[in-house]
């Protein structure tokens, strides 16, 4: 006993003495942790300049890497954002069927994406330099006319596999899906609470397959519209650096024909033609769904650097929280003035419209314009919710039209107005910095006006299309008596609330109910 217990106080001190003479210093403040021994090289006794150069290089585009994976995980929790802000401003007896909505689109949107709609958008752009260069998605439809070549569908990365089996085209998937998430989720706000599921189901494979995938190619895919400047001599070509017409303006011009087409819930509009207000039932819930998207979209436009190394980041990061504080500020002192309260839902849809509008510009301009353009977007979203509610006659329960549309229209132009000239060299094929009309620049407000243009006229007739063929096709609208009672039984199998009876004021007022409509289920949900 007495040697076993010698034998292992002897190794106990041969570890110490080893672990002394062999462990680096320690680092508490991290200054010498990481030095030339850590630089990979074919031989650990030799270093050459071509290994450091190497290491840095290879260093620099991993954090670009890391940057964007995580900004993009920051775009993915979005989800859960719109998820509470549509939820919230709609009624209670619908909250599984919207939750799922929202909920399975990004699942049907990653299937889609990943199957032909990556491909499509992205299969053309060339060289992705800020992970490396790598440059096999190379192949582009496009047509020649007047001697210049016009993108108009990339034809590369189909399902990820072949050449597209790259860590470089992996991180761009992931950063650009969870984008095309974004728009394919606005729709379910604007015809909640009486679009049926399976419909649904098949427009979420459509717009991430097809419609999103197309005009997104269009600009960031080193399509036509990114080649007005080499080809037209229009700016830097249409830009947009983080999605307020790629995103947003395709998601809320879907959800406008989609609107239009699957018409007004069951009394919103009296026989008269005035509105009847339907409330949301969870002002909360929208509250807090519109801080994790105000918190997700610093990865929205940040990101959209996909470069940690590119320090305008905090230009980017900065522009963004101005604009969205003006934007809910400028539309609260609005309702205020013309109503006598300050409205929280409209709050929200103020700070929504700040973020979509500062979206597009938010690399190329100041803070002061910033300011601006989140104060214009505040503004516009409560004109322009009462304008479609009230004069268009199109139901948007959640304002989606208002604050994805309009708002990002408005920021694609704005960017062609204040641009200011210190960010942007190179983009688009284009030397030289961007700027804007205000800074000597007409032709690159051109170019913006010409992409906005583009996209209201070929998201909208596309959208409308389908969802009139669809709608013969399957039918869009759930039956009377369910839109009635709520889609949560009806649709989904299950409440989202147990234990809430229905009223004749949860239903809503004005609409006339049979006795048997009514208590049909004892308890439902609003």
């Amino acid at each position: 006993m007495k040697r076993l217990i010698f034998i292992t106080i002897l190794l106990a001190l041969f570890i110490s003495f080893t672990s002394i003479i062999f462990a680096r210093e320690n680092d508490p403040s991290g200054v010498i942790t990481g030095n030339i021994t850590d630089i990979h090289t074919k031989s650990q006794n030799e270093f050459t300049l071509t290994d450091i150069a190497n290491e840095v290089g290879h260093n620099r585009i991993a954090i670009n890497f890391i940057w964007s994976l995580i900004a993009g995980f920051l775009v993915m929790f979005m989800q859960a954002g719109f998820a509470m802000v549509e939820t919230g401003l709609t009624r209670a007896k619908n909250v599984a069927h919207t939750m799922a909505m929202n909920f399975l689109i990004y699942a049907i949107g990653v299937i889609g994406f990943w199957t032909c709609g990556f491909a499509f958008m992205f299969g053309g752009v060339g060289p992705i330099r800020a992970f490396g260069g790598y440059n096999e998605l190379n192949r582009e439809l496009s047509i020649n006319l007047f001697g210049k070549n016009f993108g108009l569908l990339g034809l590369k990365g189909f399902f990820l596999s072949g050449v597209s089996y790259d860590v470089a085209i992996f991180a761009l998937f992931l950063f650009q899906m969870v984008f095309m998430d974004t728009a394919a989720t606005i729709p379910t706000g604007a015809m909640a609470e009486r679009w049926r599921f399976l419909p649904f189901v098949i427009f979420g494979f459509f717009i991430s397959m097809c419609l999103y995938p197309i005009y997104g190619n269009w600009v960031w895919g080193g399509g036509w519209l990114s080649q007005l400047g080499v080809n037209l001599g229009l700016g830097h070509g249409h830009l947009d650096f983080a999605g307020s017409s790629v995103v947003h303006m395709v998601g809320g011009i879907t959800a406008l024909a989609g609107a239009i087409v699957i018409g007004p819930r069951l009394g919103k509009y009296r026989k008269d033609g005035t509105v009847n207000v339907i409330p949301g039932h969870n002002i909360p819930m929208a509250i807090i769904g519109t801080f994790i998207l105000a918190f997700g979209w610093f990865g929205f436009n940040a990101g959209s650097t996909l470069a940690g190394t590119d320090l305008r980041i905090s230009v980017i990061a900065v522009n963004t929280m101005i604009a969205s504080a003006s934007g809910a500020f400028a539309s609260t002192i609005l309702m205020w003035a013309k109503f006598g309260k300050p409205d929280p839902s409209m709050m929200a849809n103020g700070m929504l419209a700040g973020l979509v509008a500062i979206t597009a510009p938010c690399a190329f301009i100041n803070s002061i314009s910033a300011f601006i353009i989140g104060t214009v977007a505040g503004l516009l979203v409560v004109f322009s919710v009462f304008y479609i509610d009230r004069v268009l006659k199109i139901d948007d329960p959640v304002g989606a039209i208002s604050v994805h549309g309009v708002s990002g229209a408005w920021g694609c132009l704005a960017l062609g107005l204040f641009a200011d000239g210190t960010y942007g060299d190179g983009f688009n094929g284009i030397a030289g910095p961007v700027k804007g009309l205000f800074y000597g620049d007409s032709g690159q407000f051109l170019a913006q006006l010409v992409g906005v243009t583009t996209n209201l006229v070929f998201v909208f007739f596309i959208s409308y299309l389908f969802f009139k063929i669809l709608d013969k096709l399957v039918g869009l609208r759930v039956d009377p008596i369910s839109e009635l009672e709520g889609l949560d039984i009806p649709e989904m199998g299950i409440p989202g609330y147990l234990g809430i009876k229905i009223t004749k004021e949860e239903i809503h007022p004005g609409i006339t109910l049979l006795r048997d409509v009514v208590s049909h289920r004892k308890e439902v949900i609003r």
